[in-house]
């Protein structure tokens, strides 16, 4: 498989301007806090989890219209993902997490300066 940060690079593009359109990666994150408020705020646009123990969480970073975040959850428990404060997830009330279960996948995107939407996978 070709590295995409590579061939971005390759086609003229210089690297800080390609690793924004490739985007960021991280994996054997920990979740963290039992709330919105302590949760890890995710560090890249892809992030996998390796260590989640129960009730715990993570935060999504917030954006623009258009961005998304891609979360894998490979750890024991599921994963609560939160929007940033005052937003919602799918039809969630506001604030409240987004439960990814162990081994679950989910991608999600923002659609407003308020909601984001999931697309769940397990």
């Amino acid at each position: 498989m070709a590295n995409k940060l590579q061939n971005i690079i390759g086609s003229g593009i210089p690297a800080a301007p390609a690793t924004f359109i490739s985007g960021t990666g991280g994996d054997l994150l920990t979740a963290t806090g039992s709330t919105q408020a302590t949760a890890l705020l995710l560090p890249n646009d892809n992030n996998g989890f390796g260590t989640v123990a129960s009730g715990t969480g993570a935060i999504l970073q917030d954006g623009s219209p258009g961005d998304e975040c891609f979360v894998a959850n490979f750890g024991a428990n599921a994963l609560l993902v939160y929007p940033p404060i005052g937003q919602s997830i799918n039809a969630l009330s506001a604030n409240a997490g987004f439960s990814i279960a162990a081994a679950g996948k989910a991608c999600f995107i923002k659609l407003s300066a308020t909601r984001w939407a999931t697309n769940l996978s397990a």
